[in-house]
C-alpha cells in the first residue's frame, strides 16, 4: 500500500473545501439574481400604495375580491398572509402558496393575485393558523 503524506491529505482537503465554497457562493449568487427578478416583477404589479408599504415595511395590504377584507402579505413563502381587522390587528393567519420552489417575490405576487381575483377559492385551499404575533417581515428584499 502506498504511503500518503500528511501534506498531500491536507492539500486535497483544502482543494475540496475551496471548491465547495466556490460552488456555494455561485449558487447563492444565482439565487440572489432570481430573487431580485422576483422582487422586480412583484414591484411592477403593486399599486403605488402597496409599493410604498413594501419598500418601507417588507409587506403590503390587499383587499379580498369578494369580502372586502384586508389581508397583509409579508415577505416570505409560507405562513406570511394575515387577515387584518379595522384596527390593524391580526384576525387570523392564512397559509397558501403556489406549487413549486419559488422565491418570495414570486410567491407573494401569486398570493396577491389570488386574493384580489378569487378570494373565496383561495381561502378554500388555504390553511388557517392562529397568530397572536404581529405580521412578520423577515428578510429585507434585495439584501
Amino acid at each position: 500500500m502506498p504511503e500518503v503524506s500528511l501534506s498531500s491529505v491536507f492539500r486535497r482537503a483544502s482543494n475540496t473545501i475551496c471548491a465547495t465554497a466556490a460552488a456555494v457562493r455561485e449558487r447563492w449568487q444565482a439565487y440572489e439574481r432570481i430573487e431580485a427578478r422576483g422582487i422586480a416583477l412583484l414591484s411592477a404589479w403593486l399599486s403605488p400604495e402597496q409599493r410604498s408599504q413594501f419598500e418601507k415595511y417588507r409587506r403590503f395590504d390587499v383587499v379580498g375580491s369578494e369580502s372586502g377584507k384586508r389581508y397583509r402579505i409579508c415577505y416570505g413563502t409560507s405562513t406570511n398572509v394575515y387577515e387584518m381587522d379595522s384596527r390593524d390587528r391580526v384576525v387570523l393567519g392564512w397559509c397558501f402558496r403556489p406549487v413549486g420552489f419559488l422565491v418570495p417575490g414570486d410567491v407573494m405576487l401569486a398570493q396577491k393575485i389570488a386574493l384580489e381575483t378569487n378570494e373565496r377559492a383561495t381561502l378554500m385551499v388555504a390553511r388557517p393558523f392562529p397568530s397572536t404575533l404581529p405580521p412578520r417581515a423577515s428578510h429585507a428584499p434585495g439584501g
